[in-house]
């Protein structure tokens, strides 16, 4: 690892990492857009909808465990910086131990889950039949995904983003081609797509443990399983994975609620919001590589007891984050019919988008902060800052103003309190950089 005091290097790098980051970012949605348009082309739609329906239920599963990739990342990248390479093994061992048992034990509970998660979720009976299909073979790949949340966190958090951008590159392109035969050639439809997106996840384990055996040997790995099962390190990892489990659940579900209130305001209007989030997640994938590198560095930096290079790196990345999101929000203010075209053909939709597309401006100016401020406390495996900060930001920020939009059946307050949660989220992270770095002192 090169030491990262010249400025020059020091932006190489951070870029470097920002870049690679981003590609990979964009592998996910490029191959969700495949998946969407093989399903979208058979003669019956209710397999695309009950699909659809499923992938809620399993955003809930596998963001609830999000805390085995964000953990991971922060604390690698720490032992990193310290130079404790035993640490940062032990790390990665660690989490995907537990990563194997949460999957074995969603393996165990896949009826109860389903059962459950298709009693919430409303829909006719032939998108429900779909869906479970779907659930009850994407459910198999349950294992491979957590352990791949794992090897994903600790590359990170050794600032190895190109073997990150190499493993989603095997998921999505595995994953591509399984649908096409399974779903086109094949014929198996819902239950196809789940397989495929399974067995890529598989191929991307493989792929990760093979990049993990490079560089580590098996005698490595017998002479640390002793340390595996040490209590205290294991309630550190265990009280941060908590804090973070906490603060994404609020993250998600502050978002399932601004999706629910859209659609009480009929069809026209979950449309328009739909788009407009699509939007939000796009740009996401952007800033996400920011944060992910400021994810990175900030944990190193913290490792090594560098308070300066922590100042450096916030202030790079905020401003670049920033730059992000102001860019897309910008560009579908100033032409929001010719870019709406790309999403929607129906008139009605895209004048309802042009009345709301000026609230992109604050969601993504103060998301975008938020977002890598998110990033810069993972790296400080700061789980309780980033837990008190989504709490305060989805029941102070978003909570009252929803509860006004919900009253007056009003989306631009449905809107408001979503920028106020952006705003929230900023300042209560904005207001501990402070204190982060005079940790390091």
């Amino acid at each position: 690892m090169h030491l990262l005091t010249p400025k020059s290097r020091f932006l190489r790098h951070f870029f470097n990492l920002v870049t690679v980051n981003i590609l990979s970012n964009l592998m996910v949605p490029l191959a969700g857009l495949i998946d969407t348009a093989f399903l979208g082309h058979l003669a019956e739609a209710h397999h695309l909808a009950g699909v659809t329906l499923a992938m809620v239920l399993f955003d809930y599963i596998y963001w609830t465990f999000g805390f085995l990739r964000m953990g991971t990342t922060g604390m690698t990248a720490q032992a990193l910086g310290r130079g404790d390479h035993e640490a940062v093994l032990l790390i990665g061992l660690r989490h995907a131990a537990l990563a194997l048992t949460i999957g074995l034990a969603i393996l165990v509970l896949q009826k109860p889950l389903q059962l459950l998660g298709f009693a919430v979720l409303s829909a006719t009976p032939e998108v429900k039949a779909s869906g479970q299909a779907f659930y009850n073979s994407l459910i198999w790949g349950a294992p491979a995904t957590l352990i791949n949340f794992v090897l994903v966190g600790w590359f990170l958090g050794r600032e190895q983003s190109n073997k990150v951008l190499l493993l989603s590159a095997v998921s999505s392109g595995a994953n591509v081609l399984l649908d096409y035969l399974f779903i086109v050639l094949w014929g198996w439809k819902s239950t196809g797509a789940g397989l495929a997106t399974a067995a890529s996840q598989y191929l991307m384990l493989l792929v990760g443990i093979l990049l993990f055996c490079r560089e580590t040997h098996l005698q490595q790995v017998r002479d640390l399983a002793g340390k595996l099962l040490d209590f205290s390190a294991f309630k550190v990892a265990l009280t941060l994975n908590s804090q973070i489990l906490i603060r994404t659940f609020a993250l998600v579900s502050t978002f399932a609620i601004f999706t629910n209130l859209s659609s009480l305001f009929g069809a026209v209007t979950l449309t328009t919001n739909a788009i407009l989030m699509q939007i939000v997640s796009l740009a996401a994938y952007f800033i996400d590589g920011v944060a992910f590198a400021t994810e990175s560095l900030a944990g190193v930096f913290r490792g090594r007891g560098t308070p300066r290079e922590l100042v450096r790196l916030v202030w790079l990345a905020g401003i670049t984050s920033f730059l992000f999101g102001l860019t897309f929000a910008i560009a579908f203010i100033l032409s929001p019919v010719p870019l709406f075209k790309l999403l929607t053909n129906h008139s009605e939709i895209i004048a309802h988008l042009c009345d709301y597309v000026l609230w992109l401006l604050p969601v993504l100016g103060f998301g975008s902060i938020a977002y890598m401020l998110d990033g810069y406390f993972l790296g400080l495996t700061q789980g309780h800052t980033l837990q008190q900060s989504m709490l305060i930001s989805a029941f102070i920020g978003f909570t009252p103003m929803a509860t006004v939009a919900w009253y007056f059946h009003n989306n631009h307050v449905l809107w408001l309190s979503l920028s106020l949660f952006m705003v929230a989220r900023a300042l209560t992270l904005g207001l501990q950089i402070s204190s982060s770095v005079k940790a390091d002192n």
